[in-house]
């Protein structure tokens, strides 16, 4: 294997193992929010180290983002989840993983560094000419995109690839070009990587002193580091040149020193060259039983790399033995003590006696377990109820204090939504027929404020209420609760247009307006999570005032959204109390808006 490694632990992210740990402890012990919680497992399987742990996290991270179709968190867990496999040879279920990734790439950047993981698959594979293919069609979007630090590692990674095909000019120029990208952007440990590849060409070349001196400045920044896979790979390549110079004594340290450090860090690849190189110097030396030793432990890390049911067998007759000597032990043990009777009739009273003791506090932890479950459940199930009623934080502090305090939001976006011929339909459907009519449209309502973080306030009868921006201010709720509006109206013409349920023939108009409103709990037993204030009164107006299929905003939000959408003055409007109001139709988003997002 050769340190083409490098990309699949930092493209495009920075590794911590320390902050890994501490995110780690966080994960486990608080109650977190569901954007929190993706954020988290996200740097979780971006910074794990530990392959079992970056790839337990990556696929929670792809689970909890399906939920609610999170697009961008699946896409990151797929691309870790495929590294943590790579990284211990699975190359099959990698590339399954990272092709998975590929269909949801949603940028230039995130399809070059699939592109990328895809190429360092099928590099490690031997499959040479594709792996150039996928490589050189991510430095070409890099490229394009004016990416250079992720251009630094595409251009890595091929001259990693040419190496292994023995294209070896081709090799050292892609490895140049990495290496000046790396200084200027002042990535030292990078820079090292580069020198320590361009040694490997020299070693091929036949350049043996300049290979030496790359290895050494090489070894001396990673060393410094820690970071022990491609020190391996440089220690068996000088343990190769003073093997083939007849310095067969250097050539032994070099590859025992890399042999320890593969094998302290599980690298097996680094320790299937190790083995391999250690049975030919014992060959060359004389020393057949460790030639052999070393040539048997080659074939063990081999097979543990190309076949795991193997692997297992081995252990699992490892298992088998260390069993029967423990019970070769027990059996000396019991011979031992055959004039001991009377001390061992003591001792099977007193453990019949401890047993029976045992096996009543079993009975009493089964029964506290058992409630403690049910406890738990009807706990949880309140929670869920409280959550799908109040925002998460509301619920907390009603929880914690029994009461709600009123809070004021400076800036949210209202959004209120209904029917046309709504109560003409009403009146010639069953009801049951109705109710279920407007939970279809409301429930897909639902959704849609999920997938954009926004707070569902209530319905009336077919109106829908909702706000962006609160329980937790930002700084995009108008933008946010505008492109969910146009999924609303898009998803009603769909369905009428397609006719995708029964009874399912109306048209939907919304109004929106921005500004400061006053949030809280009402009532004692039936509680309810409301908004006031004029903000409130005007978006209902904005609604009232809107046409079928259309989104009509006040000036307020027009202000808050005309960089990003485009939008049609309709004039000043009189509303309900004799007011005057500026009204603006929201046509779509801008056109150069669109191209900056593809």
């Amino acid at each position: 294997m050769t340190i083409i490694m490098l990309l699949l632990f930092n493209v495009s992210y920075a590794q911590d193992q320390a902050y890994a740990d501490s995110l780690e402890t966080e994960y486990e012990t608080k109650n977190l929010r569901y954007a929190e919680k993706l954020e988290l497992l996200k740097e979780l399987a971006i910074n794990f180290i530990e392959t079992d742990k970056k790839l337990k996290y990556s696929n929670e991270l792809i689970k909890t983002a399906k939920e609610r179709d999170c697009t961008k968190y699946i896409f990151t867990g797929m691309l870790q989840a495929g590294n943590s496999h790579l990284a211990i040879g699975n190359f099959s279920k990698a590339l399954s993983k990272f092709y998975n990734a590929a269909e949801i790439a949603d940028s230039e950047k995130d399809q070059g560094i699939i592109n990328v993981t895809i190429g360092d698959v099928y590099s490690l594979t031997n499959n040479h000419d594709r792996a150039a293919a996928y490589y050189n069609e991510a430095i070409t979007i890099f490229r394009n995109i004016n990416n250079s630090n992720l251009l630094a590692y595409a251009l890595f990674n091929a001259g990693d690839g040419y190496l292994k095909s023995q294209q070896l000019d081709k090799a050292l120029n892609f490895i140049d070009e990495a290496e000046q990208i790396f200084r200027e952007l002042g990535n030292q440990t990078n820079v090292a990587y580069c020198i320590g590849t361009k040694g490997l060409i020299y070693a091929e070349q036949g350049k043996t002193e300049q290979a030496e001196n790359n290895f050494k400045l090489a070894i001396e920044t990673l060393e410094q580091e820690e970071d022990y896979a491609p020190i391996c790979e440089f220690l068996n390549t000088m343990s190769d040149i003073y093997f083939k110079k007849g310095q067969d004594d250097l050539a032994l340290e070099y590859a025992l020193l890399s042999l320890d450090l593969a094998k302290a860090y599980n690298f097996k690849n680094e320790s299937i060259e190790a083995s391999l190189r250690l049975s030919q110097i014992y060959e060359k030396k004389g020393n057949i039983p460790e030639s052999y030793r070393a040539y048997k432990e080659y074939i063990a890390y081999k097979d543990s790399v190309l076949n795991v049911e193997t692997a297992q067998n081995i252990a699992g007759m490892r298992a088998d033995y260390e069993v029967s000597q423990k019970q070769a032990e027990v059996d000396l043990l019991n011979e031992q003590r055959k004039n001991q009777q009377l001390l061992v009739l003591s001792i099977a009273v007193a453990t019949f006696l401890i047993g029976l003791l045992a096996f009543g506090l079993y009975r009493r932890n089964r029964f506290i377990k058992r409630t403690s479950k049910i406890i738990e459940k009807e706990r949880n199930r309140s929670e869920r109820l409280l959550l799908n009623i109040l925002p998460e934080e509301t619920a907390r502090e009603l929880k914690k204090n029994g009461r709600v305090k009123a809070k004021k939001f400076a800036s949210v976006t209202v959004l209120f939504a209904d029917f046309k011929r709504f109560t003409l339909v009403a009146e010639k459907l069953p009801p049951e027929r109705l109710i279920k009519t407007i939970d279809y449209y409301f429930s897909h309502f639902d959704k849609i404020m999920d997938k954009y973080g926004i707070e569902k306030i209530k319905t009336i009868g077919d109106s829908y209420m909702a706000a962006s921006g609160l329980p937790f201010p930002s700084h995009d709720h108008a933008v946010r609760i505008l492109l969910a509006a146009f999924e609303m109206t898009q998803f009603v013409k769909d369905t009428k247009d397609n006719s995708l349920f029964d009874d399912a023939d109306f048209e939907v108009r919304i109004g929106l307006n921005s500004g400061p409103v006053v949030a809280g709990v009402v009532g004692t037993k039936k509680f309810a999570y409301d908004i006031w204030g004029d903000t409130v009164n005007i978006a209902a107006r904005m609604e009232a005032h809107s046409d079928i299929g259309r989104i009509n905003i006040s000036e307020n939000t027009y202000e808050l959204v005309k960089d990003v959408f485009e939008c049609e003055y309709r004039g000043e409007i009189e509303v309900k109390n004799n007011r005057i109001l500026k009204m603006y139709y929201v046509n779509g988003v801008k056109e150069n808006i669109e191209k900056k997002a593809v």
